[in-house]
């Protein structure tokens, strides 16, 4: 007769197998890095009512955990550095990126981490997470669409594309100067690129070849 195992070393021992166990969102996961040179983060702002005025970020870095076949499970982490800002004078970046409103100096990056997201479409989604600018976090919903994932023609590594869009206001973010001038809202334009890791690279060929996403 098999010996009796104690109740509570039986919930010890399961606990133990559940923890060295990925969730099955997790384990079908492929890991993605943010390509800094094709991913773009705009921003548009009126002027005074006469004009958007139009900057944008370069240089953000971060992760993707995706599967196009459970959005739910995504895991998003990026940082987009404020130096970066371009707005197409030099005088008026400078007076931008002071104490004024971005105040680089103190605050050199903005930080954004997807805490929920959930499908909207065939190959689109709401991206929910928290906003870390000017020292202050606050959520910023998204609306993100999947323009491909297929492997790239010229890296041959497999390479995944997003476009998405958003609002927030600049006042709870602690940006509230020049009421007069520039309006609170502050729409987002967000281009993204991200392709598989080296360490993930022996999973690449277990993907279909390409994903289209007109056709999920």
């Amino acid at each position: 007769m098999a010996p009796r195992i104690p109740p509570l070393l039986s919930i010890f021992l399961l606990a133990m197998v559940a923890g060295a166990c990925p969730r099955v969102a997790d384990a079908a996961n492929a890991h993605y890095q943010i390509d800094p040179v094709h991913t773009r983060v705009a921003f548009l702002i009126s002027h005074a009512g006469f004009s958007r005025a139009i900057g944008t970020f370069s240089g953000s870095h971060g992760v993707l955990d995706f599967d196009p076949e459970d959005w739910s499970g995504a895991k998003v982490d990026v940082t987009v550095p404020i130096a970066t800002l371009d707005l197409g004078d030099d005088k008026w970046r400078d007076k931008i990126l002071d104490a004024t409103f971005f105040d680089v100096e103190k605050f050199r990056e903005a930080h954004f981490v997807a805490t929920k997201i959930e499908k909207s479409g065939e190959a689109s989604a709401k991206i929910t997470g928290e906003l870390t600018l000017h020292g202050v976090t606050r959520p910023v919903t998204l609306d993100a669409t999947l323009n491909a994932l297929r492997r790239h023609p010229l890296t041959l590594r497999k390479t995944v594309g997003f476009s998405a869009t958003g609002t927030l206001s600049r006042k709870d973010f602690g940006m509230d100067a020049w009421k007069s001038v520039v309006a609170d809202q502050v729409q987002l334009i967000i281009e993204v690129e991200a392709s598989r890791t080296h360490n993930d690279d022996d999973a690449v060929d277990k993907e279909p070849e390409h994903v289209d996403p007109q056709s999920q």
